[in-house]
C-alpha cells in the first residue's frame, strides 16, 4: 500500500498558515477606516476611490524592503520593530512627492511560517499605519521550504498614496540660493546594513549584545533604532506650496538621492557639522577607516529626510518642522552634490 503524503510532509503547514492569518487579521483590522470595503482574506483588497475635493487627483506608489537590517532581527528575536521600518520607509518614499498615504500591503516569506514570529513582524506594520493614518489592506505570507535559512525571512512592502495633481512635489521650482533643510533621523534608518554588520561584526568584534559606551545602548539596539516617517512634520506643509523639493536620504545616501530631484542647472552644497551627527556613524567611520565620501554614499549620517525652500520661506518651514537644521545650499551646477567640511 502506497503512503499518502500531505502538503504538510512537504514542509508547508495550512493550518500554520491559518493561526497566522486569524492573528494578522485582527492587527489589520485596527487599521481600517471608512474607505476600506473588504475584510482580510479577500482575494483583493478593496478601498474606495472617490476624492471628490481634489481637482486632480494623482495616485502615488511605491515598493521597498528592509534589506540586511532582517539579519538584526533573526540575531535578537526582536520582530516587531522591523514592520514599522518596513511602512515608515514607503511613507516617506511617497512624502516626497507630497503624498499622504492611503493603504498598504506586505509580502512575508519564509522556510517554515511560525505565527508567532509574522504576528510581530505585522503588529509592528500595523502600528506604523495606525500612526500614518494609512489602511494595512491585505498582503502574501508564504511558507517556502528549503528556501530560506531556518528562522529566516523575508520582507516586502507596497504603499499607494494620493496628491491633487496641483500640489505634486516635484523640484522644478528649486533654483540657486534656496535654502537646504536636514530633519534628523533616528538611526540607519534601513540602509547600509551590509557594510554596517560587517564594520561591527566583522571587523570591530561586537556581537549584537554587545554595550557600546558611545552608542549608550548595545550595538543591537543601536542597528535596529527605528525607522521614523516624516509625515508628522512635513504633513502640516503639504498643499501651501512652501516645500520646493523633498528627498528621503535612502540607500545611496546623500551622493545618490539628492540629484534625483534637481531641476537642470542646479548643483548642491552639503556643510558637514551643521547637524548632530549620531555617534554610530563616527564609529563605524573610524573601524572601518572609510572614505568620507563612502559614508554619504552608503548611510544618511544622521539626516533623514532633506527640505528644500527659499530663503524667504526658511523661518515659517523650521519653525512647522520642529527639529530641523540648516544644512547646505542650492548652487549653481550640474546636478552634483559636494560635501564640504
Amino acid at each position: 500500500m502506497n503512503q499518502s503524503i500531505s502538503y504538510a510532509d512537504a514542509g508547508v503547514s495550512i493550518d500554520n498558515a491559518n493561526k497566522a492569518v486569524a492573528k494578522i487579521g485582527e492587527y489589520a483590522r485596527s487599521t481600517f477606516n471608512e474607505r476600506t470595503l473588504t475584510e482580510i482574506g479577500s482575494f483583493g483588497g478593496m478601498f474606495s476611490a472617490a476624492f471628490p475635493q481634489m481637482a486632480e487627483p494623482i495616485l502615488v506608489a511605491s515598493a521597498d524592503g528592509v534589506g540586511t537590517k532582517l539579519k538584526l532581527a533573526f540575531e535578537t528575536g526582536i520582530h516587531n520593530t522591523v514592520g514599522a521600518d518596513l511602512v515608515n520607509h514607503c511613507v516617506n518614499d511617497i512624502l516626497v512627492q507630497g503624498a499622504r498615504p492611503l493603504f498598504f500591503l506586505d509580502y512575508f516569506a519564509t522556510g517554515k511560517l511560525e505565527p508567532d514570529v509574522t504576528a510581530s513582524v505585522v503588529e509592528g506594520m500595523a502600528r506604523a499605519c495606525r500612526e500614518n493614518g494609512c489602511v494595512l489592506l491585505g498582503g502574501e505570507t508564504a511558507e517556502m521550504p528549503d528556501f530560506y535559512p531556518p528562522g529566516e525571512y523575508d520582507l516586502a512592502g507596497f504603499i499607494v498614496g494620493i496628491v491633487d495633481k496641483p500640489k505634486v512635489i516635484d523640484g522644478k521650482s528649486i533654483t540657486p540660493g534656496d535654502v537646504v533643510l536636514g530633519i534628523p533621523s533616528t538611526g540607519l534608518q534601513t540602509n547600509g546594513y551590509s557594510l554596517a554588520r560587517k564594520l561591527f561584526f566583522d571587523v570591530g568584534g561586537y556581537s549584537a549584545d554587545s554595550y557600546v559606551e558611545e552608542l549608550g545602548s548595545t550595538v543591537g539596539e543601536a542597528l535596529l533604532a527605528t525607522h521614523a516617517s516624516f509625515l508628522p512634520q512635513i504633513g502640516p506643509l503639504l498643499g501651501q506650496g512652501v516645500i520646493k523639493g523633498l528627498v528621503h536620504i535612502t540607500g545611496g545616501g546623500f551622493l545618490e538621492n539628492i540629484p534625483r530631484i534637481l531641476p537642470d542647472g542646479v548643483s548642491v552644497e552639503i556643510q558637514r557639522g551643521t547637524w548632530p551627527e549620531l555617534p554610530i556613524f563616527g564609529m563605524m567611520q573610524r573601524l572601518g577607516n572609510v572614505d568620507e565620501n563612502e559614508m554619504f554614499r552608503t548611510f544618511n549620517m544622521g539626516i533623514g529626510m532633506v527640505v528644500v525652500c527659499s530663503g524667504s520661506d526658511k523661518q515659517a518651514v523650521s519653525a512647522a518642522l520642529g527639529t530641523s537644521y540648516d544644512i547646505g545650499r542650492i548652487t549653481v551646477g550640474e546636478k552634483s552634490v559636494d560635501i564640504n567640511t
